[in-house]
């Protein structure tokens, strides 16, 4: 009896079902999201209503009412405590971004966040630093307002702060140091390529989109191929796949601690971006399944995830760029196959045309809510530069290094011939962007071909469902 009620208490988690455990999930971004607990309570009487367990409702009252008090720590923790003169150190929390002639940072001040819009001499003693690095300054901290403080909370920004000098700068922590020495590294081998592809590489290898021009950024949202420079679950797929034949001479344990440093790593190099957050945070809880012995599909391991993130961080409930890769990854893991079966023609066809049609379908709604868009020329745009731009990620992560290291010097040479093939790659994305840009139709031409795809998808599943029975009668 006691062998029977120990396995049934500890082990009724194991057994959740993957609408149970998204459930759970709901119910916590609910309650970051609505920050009222007795909405959380009533939601959780309507889930066991449902027919959902008594054990399942307690956790995702529960797992909602914890939502609800991170939420509201978080969103207090973004008021700023001191405001006015600062003298001493603050250190870059973001890479400086050049933006209409001025440098834009976040610095953290007696641990607090301020957005600077550096000109002048600050800016150009801005210009040359990465986050992580520390200098003393001098400056006025102000309190921000409007839309525009809200924007900046959601980054944990709780304030700007007006630069008037920036004196001697310190490199930071051992982790700030080793990811910055890479990205320096990876600079000068992307700096080998002609502008503006240098920036694009930059961007689609380690999401390093601060140098991209205006009119590219552009094109690549108007032709749907924006989510190539915020990395995100195919770059760290990428990282691990070229690891792999050393990750594989690992005993479990050792393998899954150093595929969980890896993607650590990784994700420190690319700077904590939403979209490469949700992508580690998966990767990790897939490694440890598998070392475990206990694998859990995609759309599972994508709600376990989500319910992490969003209580270790509540405010990421508010960034779009969160929201875009999570519905981006439901829609592939949900749907991509599913479309595929009723896409005509073969597998080399069929399948990449539904990936597409699932991650256009998941990030559908946050595109229209937000953008008020979705292009149409993102089909067959994304068809034409999602294979070139996995090569380009691939490749060029680990041939930008080399040839970082190889340049400037006498093998400068070397160093420009590998990074060839990027270059190659990176100007048929952008290539592919621009022209997409250019063909993509007004507003409602696109959604007549939105119409047309769903009907013909439509049609084709009704087609599928009809046939057994007309063999059968035949």
């Amino acid at each position: 009896m006691r062998a029977s009620y120990r396995r049934r208490d500890v082990r009724w988690w194991h057994t959740l079902s993957d609408g149970e455990i998204a459930a759970v999930v709901a119910v916590v971004v609910l309650g970051v999201w609505t920050r009222r607990p007795l909405l959380v309570m009533a939601i959780g009487g309507v889930v066991w209503m449902a027919g959902l367990r008594r054990a399942v409702c307690s956790a995702a009252a529960v797992a909602g009412l914890l939502g609800v008090a991170a939420s509201h720590h978080a969103w207090a923790a973004v008021q700023p405590d001191q405001l006015g003169a600062f003298e001493g150190v603050a250190c870059l929390v973001t890479d400086p971004a050049p933006v209409n002639g001025v440098v834009v940072a976040v610095l953290e001040m007696d641990g607090e966040r301020f957005e600077t819009w550096a000109r002048g001499s600050p800016r150009r003693r801005l210009t040359s630093h990465l986050a992580g690095e520390c200098a003393t300054v001098v400056g006025e901290r102000r309190a921000l307002t409007g839309t525009g403080g809200r924007r900046a909370a959601v980054r944990h920004v709780v304030g700007g702060v007006v630069l008037e000098s920036v004196g001697d700068w310190s490199a930071g922590g051992p982790v700030d140091r080793a990811s910055n020495r890479v990205r320096r590294l990876f600079g000068r081998g992307a700096g080998l390529l002609r502008s503006p592809d240098d920036a694009l590489f930059a961007g689609l290898v380690i999401g390093d989109d601060r140098n991209e021009p205006v009119t590219m950024i552009g094109e690549f949202r108007a032709s749907g191929l924006s989510h190539l420079t915020a990395v995100s679950g195919q770059n760290v797929a990428y990282v691990l796949a070229a690891a792999a034949p050393l990750l594989r001479r690992a005993r479990p344990w050792w393998r899954w601690m150093f595929t969980v440093g890896l993607i650590a790593w990784f994700v420190a190099l690319t700077r904590f971006e939403p979209s490469v957050l949700r992508a580690g945070v998966m990767a990790g809880i897939a490694a440890t399944g598998v070392v475990l012995g206990r694998e859990k599909p995609p759309a599972r391991v994508l709600a376990l995830a989500v319910g992490v993130l969003v209580l270790v961080d509540p405010l990421l409930v508010w960034s779009v760029g969160f929201w875009l890769s999570v519905g981006a990854t439901a829609g592939v893991a949900l749907l991509a196959s599913r479309l595929a079966a009723y896409v005509p023609g073969p597998d080399w066809i069929a399948i990449p045309i539904g990936v597409t049609l699932g991650a256009q379908a998941g990030v559908a709604p946050v595109s229209l809510l937000v953008f008020g868009s979705l292009p149409i020329v993102s089909l067959p745009a994304n068809l034409l530069a999602v294979p070139v731009a996995g090569l380009v990620m691939l490749y060029g992560l680990p041939a930008g290094l080399l040839a970082g290291a190889l340049a400037p010097g006498p093998l400068s040479g070397v160093a420009t011939l590998l990074q060839v093939p990027s270059g190659l790659g990176t100007r048929w994305v952008a290539t592919v962007a621009s022209l997409g840009a250019r063909i993509e139709p007004g507003t409602t031409v696109a959604l007549v071909g939105w119409v047309a795809v769903i009907l013909v998808i439509g049609c084709r599943v009704m087609m599928s469902r009809r046939q057994p029975v007309c063999e059968g009668v035949g």
